[in-house]
């Protein structure tokens, strides 16, 4: 009867979870000109493909893909290499006032972006970063590391210290035993951080709406609330169809690194 129960109550929060997406998919599918002629429920054609193209074209939604996927591929990878580091060095090599370290670099998370993003588009403006993909990329790799570094610093407390020590016994230098040692041990833990942080810059709307205005630097989200406005100019239809575009990355990067995932969540296993 408790398994019975457990499974209907599980289904019914997939099916309430998937009728959005249902939803999105079939007035996405629409036709602009029958998008406010028909049910919403009910598919009455299939212009997905088309309304895609269509906002690929009146958009600039082709660059911001670009854009985006280099963001969140680059800045994540940065991210995750730079908070292992960090967790290495405080717990393996046991750097000096290690925890003061560690409570500096997670520091970053204590205030809300919103605090900073005025003081941080004045001194982007300044030096030159804004509207930069290089000025995306420092700071969405910025932002990424806390969560980083703080991931890995307990992913690494879980590996006995003995493990640095033979290797130093046997002659491996530091670089090599961050290298050749934890790292492959934290390979789950690794993907599981990168997942989620591209997830967040691929998902991002305040700060690329802060810090860019061209197309070809403006991440995704950004376009894609832009064609929504007074002036994007764009069918409901066509922004929805870019909605399941924007959405489509991020489920498959999941699909194909579930397992890594699923892994990486019980951190501290290896």
């Amino acid at each position: 009867m408790t398994r019975l129960l457990r499974t209907t109550v599980l289904a019914v929060l997939g099916i309430a979870w998937l009728v959005p997406v249902y939803l999105l998919l079939i007035n996405a599918s629409k036709s602009p000109l029958t998008f406010t002629t028909t049910e919403s429920w009910i598919p009455t054609d299939f212009s997905l493909f088309g309304n895609i193209v269509e906002a690929m074209q009146l958009s600039g939604l082709g660059d911001s893909v670009l854009s985006t996927l280099l963001y969140a591929l680059v800045s994540p990878a940065i991210a995750v290499l730079v908070g292992a580091a960090a967790g290495f060095a405080i717990v393996a090599l046991r750097l000096r006032h290690g925890f003061a370290w560690f409570v500096v670099i997670f520091g970053g998370t204590v205030f809300p972006l919103q605090m900073v993003l005025l003081p941080l588009f004045d001194g982007y403006a300044r030096v030159g970063l804004f509207d930069t993909r290089l000025g995306m990329i420092i700071v969405y790799t910025v932002i990424s590391i806390p969560f980083s570094a703080f991931v890995m610093r307990n992913f690494f407390t879980g590996i006995a210290h003995n493990v640095f020590e033979a290797a130093v016994l046997d002659g491996a230098t530091t670089w090599r035993i961050f290298t050749r040692v934890y790292l492959p041990m934290a390979s789950s833990a690794l993907v599981a951080i990168f997942i989620l942080q591209a997830t967040f810059v691929w998902n991002d709307l305040l700060v690329g709406l802060t810090l860019s205005q061209s197309d070809n630097v403006r991440p995704i989200v950004t376009t894609l609330a832009g064609m929504q406005s007074t002036y994007g100019g764009a069918q409901l239809s066509t922004v929805l169809a870019a909605g399941v575009l924007v959405s489509l990355p991020t489920v498959v990067l999941f699909l194909l690194t579930q397992k890594f995932f699923a892994r990486g969540l019980a951190l501290g296993q290896y």
